[in-house]
């Protein structure tokens, strides 16, 4: 068996072939001057079972492009078993035809993928699935992994936590906030959040009891911070004693992460799906472990 790394996962791609104790393969990529790209597997796959680690964060184009080429050449060179781990999936945003005409991507994006030759496939927290419960838009076998317990656990590990209390930003994300205040046993709850427009959310309290608690704030993707931010200064209101904001996905566009810590968060931290200065918990234990399985 053996581990390749795309460009936007080649740390992350080592991390998972050290879990596995197995061979991680090199790649050899470069870009020609009209743009294409170009990958070559350096090692002998025929008959071997590879799998393939890349996020499809930004740029989300190539980077698909660049899975799709060592999706198809792992197939034309007889692999085994092709299997693709994308821990940021991207254009899983648009799972449905909200308006007219529009194209439904993440539809699009799964076709690709198994027409490059996927056997399986593995995702990290898609917005919008079920915990666990694999994608119905690929005709594949698909896992979908949860970062949320290794998050939870990182901040109990690193940190001394006050009467704690795990918090979802929406009911949308309860599920994650419920598998992760269990890995600690703690308290568990969700928010609920009102959109007005593309950027501004409205954030309410339930009848939650925060005051001189420590809370930790979880939530699938940190994009532009305006969900965190206020649920952040909501608990603040509420008497939080720290608050920590995590998330699996560290998009963090324009000045997001500025924006939470001016809310309060002591810390920001996510996984390293994405590579950022907050990637301080890695998932590759999480899909080594779904892979033996």
């Amino acid at each position: 068996m053996l581990v390749i790394g795309g460009s936007a996962s080649t740390k992350l791609g080592k991390k998972v072939s050290n879990e596995l104790d197995c061979e991680f393969a090199s790649v050899e990529k470069k870009t020609f001057p009209d743009g294409e790209i170009y990958v070559r597997i350096s090692e002998k796959v025929e008959g071997e079972k590879a799998l393939v680690v890349q996020s499809t964060c930004y740029p989300p184009n190539k980077n698909y492009m660049e899975l799709f080429l060592l999706l198809d050449a792992l197939n034309d060179l007889n692999a085994e078993k092709i299997s693709a781990f994308i821990p940021y999936f991207g254009y899983a945003r648009q799972d449905k035809r909200f308006e007219p005409g529009e194209a439904v991507s993440f539809k699009t994006v799964a076709k690709l993928i198994e027409s490059a030759g996927a056997d399986e496939i593995y995702v990290m927290d898609i917005h919008g699935e079920k915990i666990e419960s694999g994608p119905k838009v690929f005709q594949i076998p698909a896992f979908n992994l949860t970062a949320a317990p290794i998050l939870s656990k990182y901040v109990a590990k690193n940190y001394s936590l006050e009467k704690p209390v795990v918090l979802a930003p929406d009911e949308g994300a309860k599920e994650w906030a419920r598998k992760a205040g269990k890995s600690i046993e703690a308290d568990w709850d969700f928010m609920v959040k009102k959109r007005h427009g593309a950027k501004k959310v409205e954030i309410t309290p339930r009848e939650l009891d925060v005051k001189n608690r420590d809370v930790i704030i979880l939530d699938d993707i940190i994009s532009t911070g305006g969900t965190m931010t206020e649920a952040i200064k909501i608990l603040k209101e509420n008497g939080a004693k720290t608050v920590f904001a995590c998330c699996t996905h560290p998009v963090l566009s324009d000045n997001a992460l500025e924006k939470i810590k001016n809310a309060g968060a002591r810390e920001v931290i996510g996984t390293d799906t994405i590579p950022s200065e907050v990637s301080k918990v890695s998932v590759a234990p999480v899909i080594a472990e779904s892979y033996r399985q």
